[in-house]
């Protein structure tokens, strides 16, 4: 069993900062994301982000969530959106740092350094892989993101207590419906 690498738990625990079936976000205010950026050391002191700064992570946010792998349609619109954000991120490719060619600019303000600490973690996870182990329930009211540690990569749910218990339960009275019609 592979474990998740630093750079895909952070993707995992920037993309669940939202709660999509109870609405809960823990970055919902700029103060908020700043918290959680110097928590995870994305930024040496809490940022002072504009609403502007805040849009834009969470643009990203909606952006990384919508690449990962589900069996759900992906909305273009919103990667595009996010595509837009990591354009205007800061990154320096360097031949000096072993092990990490890509590296973001120094000296800019803390919320771009930030960002581009987040679109360095999702190039490593691309770069290695590990994207196809990162992945949205497939329960369309959850959308939570978890690691896939299953040998096969084929995890569908988050919880299949939880999750894969609700659609399952769904598709048995569907077909059950369907049989009575």
């Amino acid at each position: 069993m592979l474990d998740p690498s630093p750079a895909a738990e952070l993707i995992e625990a920037f993309t669940n900062t939202v709660d999509l079936e109870s609405g809960d976000d823990d970055v919902a205010t700029p103060a908020e994301l700043a918290a959680w950026l110097t928590d995870r050391n994305l930024a040496h002191t809490p940022p002072g982000l504009t609403q502007d700064e805040h849009q834009a992570f969470l643009t990203l946010r909606a952006g990384i969530r919508e690449a990962l792998d589900t069996d759900d349609p992906v909305d273009p619109q919103r990667l595009a959106l996010a595509e837009e954000v990591l354009a205007d991120v800061p990154l320096l490719v360097t031949l000096t740092t072993p092990g990490a060619p890509l590296v973001p600019a120094l000296g800019g303000p803390p919320a771009r350094t930030a960002l581009a600490r987040l679109a360095v973690a999702w190039a490593e996870v691309v770069l290695t892989g590990h994207v196809h182990r990162l992945k949205r329930c497939a329960e369309h009211t959850c959308g939570w993101v978890f690691w896939d540690s299953s040998k096969n990569h084929s995890r569908r749910w988050c919880s299949m207590r939880v999750c894969g218990n609700r659609t399952k339960s769904r598709r048995y009275a569907t077909r059950q419906r369907d049989l009575a019609g």
